[in-house]
């Protein structure tokens, strides 16, 4: 039976009244995924000037942070990726004291480490898929911690960039040593195997489940942003029950971390036992016409515009 979804903790998000506002918006950037920061900020962008705000946007970087010298009430950050997502650029707005979307550089941080991130979890006691940190050193000692299926990836990267499944023990030197030699150290997951599911949060909420469906061999670069035939599906063949612990885990995994106003947890459901697992929270996730968050909020009732209004509001508010 196909389940039947609604944002289950607490009311649906609210549209706020509209403030004008003058508004630095921040795409682009240094990281593998600017492309894509690129396409979110021009979305955003355009979304908060047909609001009637003032808006500039500006790509940024590390090298120059020119684009934070005018004055402005408010940044609105998407910039995924190294920089954007990892701290960096809120540890600077946060000196700078000017009031930004989403989450704050310690949660940023962490978020964004992938194995302090699931650390943390299992800490706060949300499943997570066992996992190892691997570099030069430790490389050859792997296959008495981890043996394949696994998935290996970078420790701080998103999109799915150099992300790959090994499905026998043969591959996993290579194909983690590969990534050692780009980024320094790799992170070894066990692979569950099953259905993909992310859930997005806003406040103190979680909106409805949204299953990914991809004719590839996982959701990855191609399947997130050039892919058409992509699936999301919210409405599922799955027990009410697991969705609705979907949903509280992806609350308590954000709320875990620390981060605030907006999230997208992703997991994977073991296909035998129907467990799920959290992979990670992404506290800058994208605003592109094949992102997650939006449509998730347009479930709900939350048009883009309004998605947009609502994470400035309930930035500028504090809200958790």
């Amino acid at each position: 039976m196909t389940a039947t979804q609604t944002s289950t903790i607490g009311e649906s998000p609210r549209m706020p009244a509209i403030e004008m506002l003058d508004i630095t918006v921040l795409s682009g950037g240094p990281s593998a995924e600017r492309e894509v920061s690129l396409q979110s900020g021009q979305a955003v962008f355009e979304s908060l000037k047909r609001l009637g705000h003032r808006v500039t946007l500006s790509d940024i970087g590390p090298d120059d942070l020119s684009a934070l010298d005018r004055e402005a009430d408010f940044v609105f950050v998407a910039l995924h990726g190294d920089f954007g997502e990892d701290g960096k650029v809120q540890a600077e707005l946060d000196a700078r004291g000017l009031p930004y979307a989403g989450s704050g550089a310690v949660a940023s941080r962490l978020a964004m480490d992938k194995a302090a991130a699931k650390t943390r979890f299992r800490e706060v006691g949300i499943p997570t898929p066992d996992f190892a940190v691997v570099n030069g050193g430790n490389l050859a000692g792997l296959g008495s911690q981890l043996s394949a299926p696994v998935v290996v990836k970078p420790l701080a990267s998103g999109s799915s960039v150099d992300t790959t499944i090994v499905r026998t023990d043969g591959e996993l030197p290579g194909v983690a040593g590969a990534v050692i030699d780009k980024y320094g150290e790799a992170l070894v997951e066990r692979f569950v195997d099953g259905p993909e599911l992310t859930v997005a949060v806003l406040g103190d909420q979680a909106l409805p489940v949204c299953e990914i469906r991809t004719k590839r061999e996982f959701y990855d670069y191609q399947a997130k942003y050039i892919d058409d035939d992509t699936e999301y599906l919210f409405d599922l063949d799955l027990p009410i029950a697991l969705l609705a612990r979907v949903q509280a885990m992806g609350l308590a995994a954000h709320k875990g971390l620390g981060c605030r106003v907006f999230s997208r947890v992703d997991f994977m459901v073991d296909g035998e036992s129907m467990e799920p697992y959290v992979l990670e929270v992404n506290t800058i996730p994208g605003f592109t016409s094949h992102s997650l968050v939006p449509k998730a909020a347009a479930r709900v009732g939350l048009s883009f515009d309004e998605l947009c209004q609502w994470i400035v509001q309930r930035s500028l508010d504090g809200g958790m």
